[in-house]
């Protein structure tokens, strides 16, 4: 398989990754909300999983075909734009800081956990769909040079 097919097959996996992330990370929320710890738990390592597959399949995808320039032009550039460094910011961001949750999480530091999660979970959350919009708007409404 060519390079640039395979780069795009990898963008439609890691479109999945992002969104079965999302979905754990909601489902993770509500479980955690609703005083069901082990299935908080369980969502959110799967949550973990997922964006840790989705970055080694994103560093093969980059190696394999380097980045896309937008095709659209004017505001949808411009929001575009937006999008994509927010999400790379708060993507760089959030590795640190998820993996301080772990291991208070593992600590039984539930407190600090706590409160460092309230500040983590929304901006993971933004990264996941993000990375779905940037994907979408890339791959299927204006397309890539």
């Amino acid at each position: 398989m060519e390079a640039e097919r395979l780069g795009d097959l990898l963008a439609v996996v890691n479109a999945g990754l992002n969104a079965t992330s999302a979905t754990l990370l909601l489902a993770g929320f509500a479980f955690i909300r609703a005083g069901r710890i082990e299935r908080h738990r369980a969502c959110m390592l799967g949550a973990l999983a997922a964006s840790g597959l989705f970055l080694v399949f994103y560093l093969v995808r980059y190696s394999l075909t380097g980045t896309h320039e937008f095709a659209g032009e004017g505001p949808a550039r411009t929001v575009y734009l937006g999008v994509l460094f927010s999400h790379m910011f708060l993507a760089v961001l959030i590795v640190p800081l998820v993996g301080r949750l772990v291991f208070l999480a593992l600590k039984e530091r539930f407190d600090e956990h706590r409160r460092l999660a309230r500040w983590t979970y929304p901006m993971w959350l933004y990264v996941s769909l993000t990375g779905l919009t940037v994907y979408v708007l890339l791959y299927h409404v204006y397309g890539y040079r």
